[in-house]
């Protein structure tokens, strides 16, 4: 009886998602459609969108639009979530909606088959749905954020390079994140940007700013600074990156001579827990099995 009841609250709540996203998609007529779909074939060499595709967009533009009606806005917090995530457009945003507005009733409709628990399992499993579009963009996050600062030291030695060899800052960075677009996408994507918000009139040093705003790393953030500083005073661009090259090296050196000291604090726990154990059994095992035949035949 339970199951069945949460199995019919599961669908009503579905149905009422698809009554209110065809409620809320508007109807295109058939001449706008005919002419959307010359003019999209005649820019696309008539090239269609698969039928998972169009689903896709069909659930998006539902989402889209129901999130219109009930409110449900992009906060300036998400926003810069997905900004140091990589993620531009407004493709990302749509789906991260759509994971949190239809993974909970997902998540529903399966945990009504669970035969024993099924509020906690309902209350449990729409909850993790729920809040797994956030970790995952936490990871996103994380994960861009520690490939930038990887790739940090590289794209300074080799815009010292650009710089001695004789090429002005913004073509050194062009040509570095050319040239680091293989090995180290996500520097180049940042230096591209630097480039295109330039040519759009945005002054060097808010462009540089914004890097260090996007990226949110503390070596960025140092190294639009130390950029930042040169261009105020007048000092040599080669000079001050070769200082700040020599630094990065040396603070990577120091993070690895860290990580190495604490190799030996970590390394206590494996010690205690699965080598000690084994020493000691091959050990004393002998002298505990010498010991007992001992006394077993003393009480003989």
């Amino acid at each position: 009886m339970t199951q069945m009841f949460y199995f019919a609250v599961a669908g009503t709540l579905f149905c009422g998602v698809v009554f209110l996203a065809s409620l809320v998609i508007p109807a295109i007529s058939s001449s706008t459609r005919r002419v959307l779909e010359v003019t999209t074939s005649a820019q696309m060499g008539d090239i269609r969108p698969r039928p998972s595709q169009r689903l896709q967009q069909a659930v998006l533009r539902a989402v889209r639009q129901l999130r219109a009606k009930i409110g449900l806005a992009e906060g300036e917090r998400l926003r810069q979530r997905f900004v140091n995530a990589g993620l531009r457009g407004p493709g990302p945003t749509e789906k991260y909606f759509a994971a949190q507005m239809l993974g909970p009733v997902a998540a529903i409709v399966l945990a009504s088959f669970i035969r024993s628990n099924t509020f906690i399992w309902v209350t449990g499993l729409a909850t993790l749905a729920y809040l797994a579009p956030d970790f995952w963009l936490d990871h996103a996050v994380k994960a861009r954020r520690e490939r930038i600062r990887r790739s940090i030291p590289d794209a300074v030695d080799l815009l010292v390079i650009c710089v001695d060899a004789g090429l002005g800052l913004d073509q050194a960075m062009l040509r570095v994140g050319v040239e680091l677009s293989i090995s180290h996408p996500e520097i180049n994507e940042e230096f591209l940007q630097i480039n295109r918000e330039q040519r759009a009139g945005k002054p060097r040093m808010d462009a540089w700013q914004s890097m260090a705003d996007r990226t949110g790393l503390r070596e960025i953030a140092s190294f639009t600074s130390m950029l930042s500083q040169t261009e105020k005073f007048g000092t040599p661009v080669a000079r001050a990156l070769s200082v700040f090259a020599d630094g990065m090296r040396q603070e990577r050196r120091q993070r690895a001579e860290e990580l190495a000291a604490k190799t030996t604090v970590k390394m206590i726990f494996p010690l205690v827990l699965f080598i000690f154990p084994s020493m000691f059994i091959v050990l004393l095992a002998p002298a505990v099995l010498s010991i007992g035949r001992g006394l077993a035949g003393l009480a003989h």
